[in-house]
């Protein structure tokens, strides 16, 4: 071979070469999902726009709309989540007793139900307790921010109002002309663009989030896009402070990570600025008993599954809650978002679990819950007990320990910490099976904080209140049952609790709201 020849055989091996690394490049192991090109408008937020195109997927996605079926732990019967007294559907075996309490003076005392499926979301959220309906200029009390993981009509408003959204009244946006509760509940275009069926984001959130990480949406996998649609709302969130930027403004408190102690870390800044111009900590509610600043957390789920042992092999809540199926020959993603347990076959589990039984795999799943539903009971009592034990110590009139201010202000620090890491298990909807081990070591942090609080606060009147919290905390505080708005209007009822003593009397008034309905004088709310 001439000098030239091998030159231009070395010329062609390397243009070879380069073709195949260009090659490498472009290849993935990322599912590549059909491309479609669709004439729903890009605006379009109504779910029955998508049936013509996507019957399919609409078809299984109308599942949404059974509300009967319960498994062991969890389910879609909207039973009291605190009463486990009432049989189904008022109440259920595996219900938190002391719920209402751990939330005295905060909406949520009034009403917190086992969510329904996707389809009831708008439905659900305007018939609740804690949206006041009551009051006689038709406000609900709360910020319009609430609307933000009901309805994809977000992005149509957030785009009208700008950042003035969030702190406009929730009632504002109630009525039929501006909502149709049952079409654009939560939907195809939560997750999905209308033209191309690409997944995105619709919400404010996450996307603020994602900016803060220096994360960009169209370069991350499908595979995370497919968990994280769900992570728009299935997560912790918190209404901004005024002091800190645009007011009820909904942010992620993931700067400092994803974990519980992360969060209350987070939540030692954030709050409303002091003297000095820093943010101090950031404060939901006031407790009635304890007088404590605390937080209320969401429905961590997201932030509980990523690191647990399903979300750290690369799983999706995808492939568990929309499992892929096969209908007239084409493979789809069912898009009847529920728990897999509700299958007597279990076959989102069985897809990679093929060598194990439906009986053995339900077995595992509910073992797992026991050992956490066990513990997350007992992190409650000791959190009631903490609460308790600050109402005495703030009270106690007798002999003081010298450093009594110091110790009182440690022990509700603890009240403060001890719930939000049991409330971190309790609002999480995987009764500890999407991370088994960061279930129980939070609850376990949970109640050394609140027992804590105890002590300090026993240890800060001199032993005094020792007595008093010698007896078992369901005789001193027993449960709170019931409690609603109307409830509190009636001064004879809240002299049935020792903790609902605490709460004002509301003034009597009349329900002005009914569903979508502004009630005038003539009408009645519906029974």
């Amino acid at each position: 071979m001439t000098k030239s020849n091998i030159h231009k055989a070395l010329g062609v091996a390397a243009l070879l070469g380069i073709a195949l690394l260009a090659g490498c490049q472009d290849v993935s192991t990322d599912l590549k999902p059909p491309k479609y090109k669709t004439s729903i408008p890009e605006s379009e937020t109504r779910i029955s726009a998508f049936q013509k195109d996507f019957p399919q997927q609409y078809a299984s996605y109308m599942k949404n709309n059974e509300s009967s079926v319960m498994t062991e732990y969890k389910g879609s019967i909207p039973y009291h989540k605190n009463d486990n007294v009432n049989p189904l559907p008022k109440g259920f075996k595996h219900a938190q007793p002391y719920l209402k309490n751990l939330w005295l003076g905060y909406p949520f005392m009034y009403e917190y139900n086992e969510a329904r499926g996707h389809t009831y979301a708008v439905e659900d959220f305007l018939n609740i307790d804690r949206i006041n309906r009551f009051a006689a200029d038709g406000k609900g009390g709360l910020p319009a921010t609430c609307w933000n993981c009901k309805t994809p009509k977000m992005m149509e408003w957030v785009k009208q109002y700008g950042d003035a959204f969030w702190s406009k009244d929730v009632n504002e946006f109630r009525s039929k002309d501006k909502i149709n509760e049952m079409d654009e509940t939560i939907g195809c275009a939560n997750c999905h663009d209308p033209v191309t069926m690409e997944l995105r984001p619709y919400s404010e959130p996450l996307k603020d989030w994602l900016k803060r990480s220096g994360q960009d949406w169209a370069k991350l996998s499908r595979n995370q896009k497919r968990s994280l649609v769900c992570a728009q709302c299935h997560v912790e969130y918190y209404f901004t402070h005024k002091d800190n930027g645009p007011a009820a403004k909904p942010v992620f408190p993931w700067d400092n990570g994803f974990n519980p102690e992360d969060m209350y870390q987070y939540y030692k800044g954030h709050g409303p600025k002091g003297a000095d111009g820093k943010p101090g900590p950031f404060v939901d509610w006031t407790h009635a008993a304890s007088k404590v600043g605390m937080i209320k957390m969401q429905h961590p789920d997201y932030e509980m599954f990523q690191d647990g042992p399903h979300g750290a092999a690369g799983v999706a809540c995808a492939d568990c809650h929309m499992p892929y199926m096969r209908e007239g020959g084409k493979k789809v993603s069912s898009h009847w978002m529920t728990s897999p347990l509700k299958d007597p076959e279990l076959r989102a589990c069985r897809q990679c679990h093929a060598d194990k039984t439906a009986d053995y795999l339900r077995g595992r799943v509910e073992y797992t819950q026991k050992k956490a539903f066990e513990q997350l009971l007992k992190a409650q009592e000791i959190s009631v007990k903490a609460h308790e034990a600050v109402r005495l110590a703030n009270a106690y009139e007798g002999k003081r320990a010298a450093d009594y201010d110091a110790l009182m202000t440690e022990a509700r620090e603890m009240v403060r910490k001890g719930q939000l890491f049991w409330d971190y298990v309790s609002a999480e909807n995987s009764v500890g099976f999407h991370n088994p081990a960061k279930t129980l070591d939070t609850l376990m942090t949970s109640m050394e904080c609140s027992q804590k609080a105890v002590d300090l606060a026993t240890k800060a009147t001199d032993f005094g209140i020792a007595e008093a919290l010698s007896k078992d905390i369901k005789e001193t505080v027993p449960p709170i049952l019931e409690m609603s708005r109307k409830l509190q209007q009636d001064p004879e009822f809240l002299k049935k609790n020792p903790w609902t003593k605490l709460l004002p009397t509301l003034p009597k008034a009349d329900q002005v709201w009914d569903n979508q309905t502004r009630i005038t004088s003539e009408a009645k709310p519906a029974q």
